[in-house]
Formats: structure tokens, sequence, C-alpha cells
């Protein structure tokens, strides 16, 4: 079996890259994107390690060139990362437009040319309030949509994985918690500084996610408050 992943660098793609390692004996593909977000250099490291760890095929797909057209969002232009809970209505401007579907849709590409069992991406429920494309409702829509796309090409079993659409990030540590997850070697603060800034919308997820799920916290914040 082999599995396309989406893996951003963060807690909730390097999770998804253990627990796909851990249930199957097959070929995991780790991609990662580079859309032109200011952390995008930390993600990146994050995303290869994990890959080197798990003795994962790496692929870094450069879609830079379009961080023109996506914008209006605090990621990608000139425009301040907000400070406050992830969930918040004033996070709406992390929005990249339609990032997943793009994502998706090279993941989807790959895995019809190569055959693949499975497309893999770490959404969660924690996602739904701002980002309309970590949503129940798109996964099964986007899976559809890629089964006409592809009908007569793609290996007939494909499938898109999406395994915490329904979970917590809190939920995410502690299964990763238990699968071994070094967490310290994953990325998510907006804001790409040397260290997580600890006030943006993900840092602050970040923290919170730490401490609900009662594991230990190994991030260095540059703020603590």
């Amino acid at each position: 079996m082999e599995t396309i992943a989406v893996v951003s660098g963060g807690i909730d793609s390097v999770t998804l890259a253990y627990m796909i390692k851990e249930e199957t004996e097959g070929a995991l593909v780790i991609l990662t994107f580079n859309y032109g977000q200011r952390h995008y250099d930390r993600e990146a490291l994050c995303a290869f390690k994990c890959a080197q760890k798990l003795g994962a095929e790496f692929h870094n797909v450069d879609i830079a060139n379009l961080r023109p057209l996506l914008s209006g969002s605090a990621l990608t232009d000139e425009i301040p990362v907000p400070n406050g809970h992830y969930a918040d209505e004033n996070m709406r401007v992390t929005v990249v437009p339609n990032r997943n579907a793009i994502f998706l849709s090279v993941a989807y590409g790959l895995a019809v040319s190569r055959q693949a069992d499975c497309v893999a991406i770490g959404v969660h429920a924690g996602d739904h309030p701002i980002y309309p494309d970590c949503r129940p409702q798109f996964i099964q829509a986007f899976q559809e949509m890629e089964r006409l796309a592809t009908e007569g090409h793609r290996k007939e079993t494909l499938y898109l994985y999406a395994p915490f659409v329904w979970l917590t990030k809190a939920d995410i540590v502690r299964l990763g918690h238990g699968l071994g997850v070094p967490y310290d070697q994953t990325w998510s603060c907006y804001k790409g500084g040397d260290v997580h800034c600890g006030t943006c919308g993900t840092c602050v997820e970040r923290r919170e996610a730490f401490e609900l799920a009662g594991v230990p916290d190994p991030t260095e914040y540059a703020s603590t408050g």
C-alpha cells in the first residue's frame, strides 16, 4: 500500500504521518508545500525531518509563484498575524483561499500517476469554525469530485484519508504522544520567527492542546502569555 500524505510540519500532519507508518506496511510519500507563507522555512524543515525519521519519500512542492494570486491572507501578505485564540473571528485573516483543495489536487495527481492507494491530510475539528476546507463536508465532496476527475486512470480503491476530522488538537497530541511523535520537531507559529511567538492563534492553540492532553509541551515560546 502506498500513501501520499500532505505534511506541513505541524502537530497534526506529523502525527498523521506517524500514524500511517504505524498502521500500514506500505510506502509513505510526504508532500510539503511552499505557497509563499512567511513560516515556510520552519514548516518545511520539520516536514523534512519527519520524512527522514520515518524513511518516507519527500517532495517539496514549490507553488510560491501563486502567492500574488492568493491575496488577502496574513500568511502570505504584509498583514499582521493576529494574536488571540485560534477559533476567534479575527483569525479569518489567516485563511489562504482554497489552500487544502490546491494541496489535495496535487496529491491526487501524484497518487494517480503512481497508482497509489491513499491520499491523506491531517485536518481536525478545531479548524472547522474558521477554515471551510477543513470541514467534513469538504472532505466528502472533494473525495467525490476526485472520484469523477480521475475515473479510469486511478487505482480503483484510491481514497481520501482524513482520520482527525472529528478530533480535537488535544486528542491528536494524546494520540501522537503514544506513537512517540517528537513534537519538539514540529512547527505551528504563523509568524515564522526563531521560536514560537506564543501569542498568535496557532501558538495559543498548540499550548492549550498539550495542556488539555496532559502531555508535556516541549515547545520554546517567546512569550508565555
